[in-house]
């Protein structure tokens, strides 16, 4: 996780076989310190950590518990006490505790078409006629079209979003469980956005105070049920068919909060299939940034503690490839300084 100004970490969920789920301070090295583990350091340092058992407890009071949970890390790295070795001695590594996602967020907003190349390469590979407008065009009118298209919507434009069931939510490196209906499930990792303040009706200039960090997620889609067919075809899109069963949103593996990110338009998303790289793109090629994101969804809806909110995914997807997830393959996302997940994919038992 690096360092910086000050003592790098995260902040997750994570459980030993047999017990149950607790919120845990990821160190640099990634070992995990339950948060319980802290309150004596942290009231002893002058910090005192509010009374919660989840990490959607400490995000809730997060002003209270970020500078808490800052100073237990900078204690913990910096400090040769007696108190502070005897803690480190209870850490265990994260790769020997199960992940789970780093948060029980109580909504999932999802940013679609929010990557500039990403929507022009499904525009184009989707090919004429499918999208509005297209009709009767080759790949190069098919790209201008598209092209022009995003510049328009970035000028002129607003974010479209939607919402993921929490249900679909997993663990970083649990399996994704494709269901029998699907036959072409794809990939798009996406930076996630963590809410830490509530946000109603906040401007793009304040709206980056009102998060609290942000994570990994990968929201799968089975490109094949995107869009409705036959006679309700005129609804459109159906979210629920393409991106909700269960594990259709692998999260995390930790929350790093935002002081320790910096700019979130800075950061490099890449996504392996097998090995081979498939997205490799920084947050930089975003229509809509975080800030503007946070903007919009707070004029239509509050905000809490606790929600993703995730930003679209690049250019990359199986579409492009002609290449979509099957039992068997192991998927690998990776955003700078926001760790690694590790997914296999297997087909649903029923």
């Amino acid at each position: 996780m690096g360092s910086g100004l000050h003592v790098r970490f995260g902040l997750g969920t994570f459980s030993e076989k047999g017990s149950r789920p607790f919120a845990g301070l990821v160190l640099a090295d990634e070992r995990v310190v339950a948060v319980n583990a802290l309150r004596e350091l942290c009231a002893g340092i002058g910090t005192p950590l509010p009374e919660s058992t989840s990490t959607l407890e400490l995000l809730v009071c997060w002003s209270a518990a970020l500078p808490a949970l800052q100073a237990a890390a900078e204690a913990l790295g910096t400090s040769g006490s007696t108190a502070t070795h005897r803690i480190l001695e209870q850490s265990v590594a994260m790769s020997d505790l199960r992940v789970h996602p780093p948060v029980a967020s109580r909504q999932i907003l999802m940013s679609g078409a929010n990557y500039f190349k990403h929507v022009v390469d499904l525009i184009v590979d989707l090919g004429p006629g499918k999208t509005p407008g297209t009709e009767g065009m080759n790949p190069e009118q098919l790209r201008s079209h598209a092209q022009a298209l995003m510049n328009r919507r970035r000028a002129e434009g607003s974010p479209y979003f939607f919402c993921k069931p929490v249900s679909a939510m997993s663990g970083p490196f649990d399996p994704i469980v494709v269901p029998g209906h699907a036959e072409q499930p794809d990939w798009e990792l996406e930076l996630a956005v963590v809410i830490g303040e509530p946000a109603r009706h906040v401007t793009r200039a304040d709206a980056l105070r009102h998060v609290a960090g942000y994570t990994i997620a990968n929201d799968i889609t089975n490109r094949d049920q995107v869009w409705t067919r036959g006679d309700m075809k005129a609804m459109g899109t159906d979210w629920i068919a393409s991106k909700s069963a269960p594990s259709y949103l692998p999260v995390g593996p930790y929350i790093v909060p935002s002081a320790h990110v910096g700019d979130p338009q800075q950061l490099q998303l890449n996504l392996k299939l097998n090995g081979d790289t498939k997205q490799d793109e920084s947050t930089a090629d975003m229509i809509f940034d975080v800030a503007r994101l946070v903007e919009h969804l707070s004029s239509l809806i509050q905000l809490l503690p606790g929600d993703l909110v995730c930003t679209g995914s690049p250019s990359g997807n199986g579409t492009h490839y002609h290449r979509f997830l099957q039992p068997g393959d192991v998927v690998e996302g990776s955003i700078t300084g926001l760790g690694v997940q590790r997914t296999p994919v297997v087909a649903e038992s029923r």
